[in-house]
């Protein structure tokens, strides 16, 4: 009878129990009712030491929140830093061609990029290149260093996909020869046989220069530069940034 009672008494502690735990724990549903679908929260951070990485990835900066100083941050392209440069406005659709005249029979062969450059009427002469390949300047003038130049070079920057890209970058260059805090306005923009030509005026405080660069490629093994700037105070030589765009081509 003791070993009945026992086994009695055992198996209503193991109901209650298993009651007890049926209050406790809700039983698990055979299908989850539809709703509103929220993002999992946050994991909490870990009190384990932190994760090194297998490689250090540079992020790439947004390209619709550029910023000047943005420009030389690691992980920037090329044409990103060009964005983001405030002396460069974008190059839209509104921007036109120009007409381009025949070019001229005489020219300056600058065999090293491969073209023929124009060789520009008085009072233009032909200068020391160096760093260049050909040069060609106007005269000096009294109580200032700017005069017209023109200049034809291997491609200084890097080349792009696109022989416009390409150009928009030469452009910017170009403000290397310009004064300090000269910015660019586009004039003229449009293809030229294997290259592209871009026309432009660059303001500098109360003064402004004619300025044009042409991407070409002659064949080697970097395309060529052609580069001319006529300050404001040379403006009747302003008609010779035409016979820049109309007259560099292929050598041969």
């Amino acid at each position: 009878m003791r070993v009945l009672y026992r086994g009695l008494l055992a198996a209503v502690v193991v109901v209650a129990v298993a009651a007890a735990l049926a209050l406790v724990l809700p039983s698990e549903p055979d299908e989850v009712a539809a709703g509103p679908v929220t993002a999992p929260p946050a994991a909490p951070p870990s009190s384990g030491p932190a994760a090194v990485p297998t490689q250090d990835v540079t992020p790439v900066p947004r390209n619709d929140m550029p910023s000047p100083r943005a420009s030389l941050a690691p992980g920037y392209t090329a044409m990103q830093a060009l964005y983001a440069d405030p002396r460069v406005p974008k190059l839209t659709r509104a921007v036109k061609r120009m007409a381009l005249a025949s070019p001229g029979r005489r020219v300056v062969k600058d065999e090293r990029i491969g073209l023929a450059v124009p060789k520009l009427p008085g009072p233009w002469k032909g200068y020391g290149a160096a760093p260049f390949t050909t040069r060609q300047a106007l005269p000096k003038q009294r109580d200032t260093s700017l005069r017209g130049m023109f200049v034809s070079c291997p491609l200084p920057i890097m080349e792009q996909k696109s022989p416009r890209d390409t150009a928009l970058l030469a452009a910017r260059w170009t403000l290397n020869h310009h004064p300090k805090g000269s910015r660019i306005t586009w004039l003229a923009s449009q293809p030229v046989k294997k290259g592209w030509m871009l026309v432009y005026r660059v303001t500098y405080g109360a003064h402004t220069s004619r300025a044009a660069v042409v991407i070409m490629d002659g064949g080697m093994s970097k395309p060529g530069l052609a580069f001319v700037t006529v300050p404001d105070s040379q403006r009747k030589q302003w008609r010779d940034i035409g016979r820049v765009a109309s007259g560099v081509r292929v050598l041969g």
